[in-house]
């Protein structure tokens, strides 16, 4: 059985795979657990229990009998492993996108799910594995990322009831968050003053946009790895006056990511599957080819015709 995550995997993704690897292995299964290249995770993930058995996907038998795709709103998510979806004698989808368009054999897709790590518990709970700490830790780490420790819409009763069963673990909870979220080198204060300097409000735009971009070569020239961007939109959202806030991403082949996210007035899962994107409605996002100013253009263009 191999296990997958999408590209780049976030504390959601990673935290479901290896999850649901470690239930599976107390029960028996062979399981090999991946991800698309390239295969390098963040610092911030690489104390997840059970990361060190992550293998490269040129490692994954080429058919195996079970490839379970985890977290990926889209086949293109998987990159080069997108091809065990045909593969593979069953495929098994595991999400919580609500773009999902629905792929693989079996599919386990809940919108309304906090995060996909909770498809994953529910799974565990159905084959009576039993919740070790290593195994809760997996699963808070995806749980509190995806709803911004808790603070997020998708926070539900349920979520904090799952949050409390993996406490009950002995799990640390505040060492946990500490790594994900407050812990980055110095250079992080010299992007982040970087990019902040240059952001631009678009107060007229839909429901009003704040934008900035950032580059892989910016980070690396700060001493960063091109993942610390990733949490760029994170600062920019807090921005009062506009709805939706927007980083670009500028890429060494010349694209350009585009991480969005939404107060509420705009579904910004339809505003980037419009480009090919997906994700939730209040966190989206979609690669461009197009250069960094024709990039916001078009973005601008479809924030106005929209409305929200």
């Amino acid at each position: 059985m191999v296990l997958s995550g999408h590209v780049q995997p976030d504390a959601d993704a990673l935290g479901s795979t290896l999850a649901l690897a470690r239930g599976l292995r107390a029960l028996g299964a062979r399981v090999v657990a991946t991800f698309p290249g390239p295969f390098t995770l963040p610092e911030s993930l690489r104390w997840l229990p059970g990361a060190d058995t992550l293998v490269p996907s040129t490692d994954v038998p080429p058919s195996p009998d079970v490839f379970v795709s985890v977290d990926a709103s889209s086949t293109g998510r998987l990159g080069e492993l997108a091809a065990l979806l045909e593969a593979a004698g069953t495929s098994v989808v595991v999400d919580h996108h609500a773009s999902n368009p629905g792929f693989g054999d079996v599919r386990v897709i809940a919108p309304d799910a906090a995060a996909t790590v909770v498809l994953v518990a529910a799974l565990l709970d159905g084959l009576a594995v039993h919740w070790d700490a290593d195994l809760a830790a997996c699963l808070y780490a995806g749980l509190t990322a995806d709803t911004g420790s808790f603070r997020f819409g998708n926070t539900a009763p349920g979520t904090h009831e799952l949050a409390a069963r993996l406490l009950r673990t002995g799990i640390d909870h505040a060492a946990i968050s500490q790594r994900l979220f407050d812990t980055a080198p110095f250079g992080w204060l010299r992007l982040l003053s970087l990019v902040t300097g240059r952001a631009r409000l678009e107060p007229a735009v839909g429901a009003g946009l704040v934008w900035t971009w950032a580059t892989t070569g910016e980070a690396r020239g700060c001493g960063l790895a091109e993942d610390q961007l990733e949490a760029l939109v994170d600062v920019v959202r807090a921005t009062r006056e506009a709805d939706v806030a927007c980083v670009l991403k500028g890429q060494d082949d010349g694209s350009w990511v585009v991480s969005l996210r939404s107060r509420g007035a705009t579904d910004v899962a339809r505003v980037a599957g419009g480009f090919g994107g997906g994700g939730h409605r209040a966190a989206a996002g979609y690669t461009s080819r197009l250069d960094c100013e024709a990039t916001i253009a078009a973005l601008v263009a479809t924030l106005r015709a929209t409305g929200r």
